[in-house]
């Protein structure tokens, strides 16, 4: 008999529970794969993390080659075309990577049996809501990158029904190109700041996407191919708890940072029509949590605590602490 697309054998099912899942992620180089390459170990799984010069993931056939071979039980596509003002330039490249991309991943999952977790935006929504989004709201992206995630996300259900889209927001680490890191180096070079303060959103550590991601993968492994408990498949919304606007997140950052900066700027609070940028940003952000919650209760904190981590682990670095 014939194998069902997407099924798991049984000789499958026994290699599974016979040892850690195998996650293959994209985006290695990233804020989010960057997390989850520190944070495998501690949460029981073999990762490879692949980045752009290891994987082009617009091609399709070099995706479908290298799932086949390493026959991962989870994909985390964590990568994104995140420059949201350079896209309204850049369109084609955006859709290539935020929309193509999940598309190729999406069918070589489908042709494999292999589950895909897909990391997506709070930028699909316009931001117009009165409260927070949930996952069955319409969506409406205002500019080109929110409209080519929202065609990735689409392109992932058209073709895979074994998927996991988590939307996320304001994404920051201790490394890479993020609001933090600009605060922290605009504030030691100038005594005053402006920052939007009508712009509302919960500012989410990418470590904790990472713990969440993995927490959802073991899950999915754990329960795949068991017919009488099936992973809860679908789009959810993930970040962390609480929520503030800009202006708010940056006079944190420089409470919790002045010790190690040795000065703290003025913080002064500005509509967003004084600081106009290329693509307009939604005013809410706001994302409901609770499903994502009840299907899969992955670890979420309050954004303060994820920001004390990244300021500890800068702190360090700039002692040359390991």
């Amino acid at each position: 008999m014939a194998a069902i697309p997407g099924s798991v054998s049984a000789p499958r099912r026994r290699r599974m529970a016979e040892r850690k899942p195998r996650i293959i992620a994209t985006g290695g180089a990233g804020q989010v794969g960057t997390e989850l390459i520190r944070r495998a170990a501690a949460n029981n799984v073999n990762l490879t993390a692949l980045t752009r010069a290891e994987l082009d993931i617009t091609d399709a056939t070099s995706i479908r080659a290298v799932l086949k071979d390493a026959q991962p039980d989870v994909v985390i596509n964590a990568a994104a075309y995140t420059a949201v003002d350079k896209a309204e330039e850049d369109g084609d490249t955006a859709f290539a990577v935020n929309r193509d991309a999940p598309g190729h991943f999406a069918e070589a999952c489908a042709q494999l049996g292999i589950a895909l977790i897909h990391i997506s935006t709070d930028y699909v929504f316009d931001g117009g809501k009165d409260g927070a989004y949930l996952e069955s709201d319409p969506v409406k992206p205002i500019g080109v990158y929110g409209a080519s995630k929202e065609a990735g996300e689409q392109a992932v259900r058209d073709v895979l029904d074994q998927h996991v889209i988590m939307r996320t927001s304001w994404v920051y680490a201790g490394h890479g190109g993020n609001f933090v890191r600009t605060m922290l180096r605009v504030g030691a070079e100038r005594d005053t700041l402006k920052v939007v303060c009508d712009q509302t959103g919960a500012p989410t550590f990418a470590g904790d996407i990472a713990d969440a991601a993995l927490s959802i993968a073991r899950t999915i492994s754990a329960a795949e191919g068991e017919r009488d408990n099936p992973p809860a498949w679908g789009t959810y919304h993930y970040t962390a708890k609480e929520h503030t606007t800009w202006h708010g997140f940056a006079e944190a950052i420089f409470d919790a940072a002045e010790p190690f900066l040795g000065r703290r700027p003025h913080v002064e609070a500005i509509p967003t029509s004084e600081y106009p940028t290329p693509a307009r940003r939604p005013a809410n952000s706001v994302l409901d949590c609770a499903k994502i919650d009840a299907a899969f209760a992955p670890p979420r904190r309050p954004w303060r605590e994820g920001l004390a981590e990244v300021l500890d682990e800068l702190l360090k670095r700039s002692k040359g602490e390991s």
